[in-house]
């Protein structure tokens, strides 16, 4: 398209629905005669857990994939969409998870090249009038002359909004699109789409597990499980039992037992942290917590804000430039002989990559943090491969790992399997300190529950826990207390019952002065 989007007449956003859509790799059918219908002019949420097919239907529907059976259809009318330079043609466009933005380009040329025709030499004088009478029809306001790289996440979810409307895409796909933004923006950011829908000038299909956003924003719901539509309908007719009942089926799901007493003692201290990161500047700065025993104190921020530092220095990836760990008022290094000394365990994001050894064997990652001791290890040095295949056995039974044996290689174990697995090596003796680091993040329900309970058993049994969390909804299930980080810092502490998320937004979006831990 050589020019931004002219200006929308009545009515132009259209209705899309998949008739029959189905879709194989291999032996796994991973979309199986999938129909779904999405109004003009609505707010369609689409549900299901990891695996259910929803990734697979949108990618179908933008042209990544050919499925193998079915049909699309915008306004009634079949397209033939082979890629996604086609659906584009069509007016259908996607914001991924990530950020498709040229961090070093300004929003103005991020919304410039994002033509599929862009000419060589650029007019920026008249492209500037043409982007400055764009940007008035448009609900968002994004700063159109600063790089990318400095504008908020917020502001990026906009933009990335703003490039499709501005090629003159109308029926958006949204996958998780309010995954990067505080609760503030992820209500102004639904609101104004929904109004947008509401005045006919665009349709929104919408990937999300946000229960809340789904009954306060969409107008209707489809639910995929294992491949297959299960149910769905108008959203204010669906309870939130009723939509997760349709994700999961007949699953069991883990109950968490009652919370015990919070203890008196310090068990964890952060006395004044300081890191960098690798080009010198401030990744973390005057980070001071005390979290007791039998406490979860919950740490909320946006991505980005220093939570991922925190815990690289926890664990020993980050040196610390400044400041002190304590235990028990005992000074702790992160090193394996303090975090054996003091009982301190932990579970990092993505433990596949950071906290296990892929190719290894299910028995041999249960075993990293006893290979060394008796009984597995004998005469200082000789490992006996009985007792931490029996020890391994015993500890995937207890935390219900499904596994084909302890032989097998971890890497192929589903994402919540692996998880239970290093819960299992971390939580299988006494725990003193448990740092956890976003630890359900793409898990499904019952896998989500089972990590849940795990770390409120930890907690119960005395151990002092530090959850990092991008998911609001978790920092607030779990927590004692909550902990705001923005910018590398801590400006906010509360207890659960004395906060709310409003209040904890406003504090992740930076609005707020540091206050005392």
């Amino acid at each position: 398209m050589s020019a931004l989007a002219a200006a929308p007449t009545a009515l132009r956003a259209p209705s899309l629905s998949t008739i029959g859509m189905s879709k194989a790799f291999g032996a796994l059918l991973a979309l199986d005669d999938v129909s779904i219908e999405v109004a003009p002019g609505s707010v369609h949420a689409l549900l299901g857990e990891n695996g259910a097919g929803k990734s697979t239907l949108v990618k179908c529907i933008m042209g990544f994939y050919r499925q193998d059976r079915g049909q699309v259809l915008l306004d009634g009318e079949e397209v033939a969409i082979r890629s996604p330079r086609d659906a584009q043609a069509a007016g259908i466009g996607m914001v991924y998870q990530h950020f498709t933005l040229v961090p070093s380009l300004t929003a103005a040329e991020n919304l410039f090249v994002a033509r599929a025709n862009a000419p060589a030499f650029i007019d920026w004088g008249r492209e500037k009038a043409k982007l400055d009478a764009f940007m008035a029809r448009m609900p968002f306001r994004v700063p159109l002359d600063i790089p990318v790289a400095d504008l908020s996440a917020g502001e990026k979810q906009k933009l990335e909004i703003l490039k499709l409307l501005a090629l003159d895409q109308r029926f958006l796909i949204l996958d998780e699109p309010t995954s990067v933004l505080t609760p503030d923006e992820a209500d102004e950011v639904l609101g104004l789409l929904g109004a947008m829908a509401r005045r006919g000038e665009i349709t929104v299909l919408m990937i999300t597990h946000k229960f809340r956003e789904v009954s306060a924003y969409a107008d209707a719901v489809t639910v995929l499980r294992r491949g297959r539509r299960v149910g769905g309908g108008p959203a204010k007719a669906l309870t939130v039992e009723e939509m997760s009942r349709l994700m999961i089926g007949d699953t069991p799901i883990r109950e968490r037992a009652a919370r015990a007493p919070v203890g008196d003692r310090t068990v964890l201290e952060l006395a004044g942290l300081f890191a960098e990161n690798p080009d010198g500047s401030r990744a973390i700065a005057e980070i001071s917590l005390k979290i007791k025993a039998g406490e979860i104190v919950g740490i909320a921020g946006v991505s980005g804000n220093g939570q991922a530092a925190l815990v690289e220095a926890l664990s020993g990836q980050r040196p610390l430039s400044d400041g002190r760990i304590f235990v028990r008022d005992e000074p702790f290094e992160p090193t394996r002989d303090d975090y054996h000394r003091f009982k301190v365990f932990g579970l990092p994001e993505e433990p596949l990559r950071n906290a296990a050894v892929p190719r290894m064997s299910v028995a041999e990652n249960i075993a990293f943090r006893s290979f060394d001791r008796p009984p597995i290890a004998k005469l200082g040095w000789w490992l006996s491969p009985g007792p931490m295949r029996a020890r391994a056995q015993a500890l995937i039974e207890r935390y219900r790992v499904k596994t084909p044996s302890p032989e097998t290689p971890i890497a192929s174990l589903s994402g919540g399997n692996v998880q239970r697995a290093i819960l299992a090596r971390e939580l299988s003796g006494d725990v003193d300190v448990l740092i956890v680091a976003n630890p359900c993040f793409g898990l499904d329900f019952a896998s989500v529950a089972e990590i849940r309970a795990q770390i409120l058993d930890a907690r119960n049994r005395g151990a002092a826990v530090l959850l990092v969390s991008e998911d609001l909804d978790e920092i607030l299930e779990l927590s004692d207390r909550v902990a705001v980080m923005s910018e590398g810092r801590i400006v906010h502490v509360a207890e659960i019952d004395k906060t709310d998320r409003t209040t904890i937004g406003k504090h992740m979006a930076g609005s707020h002065h540091p206050e005392p831990a």
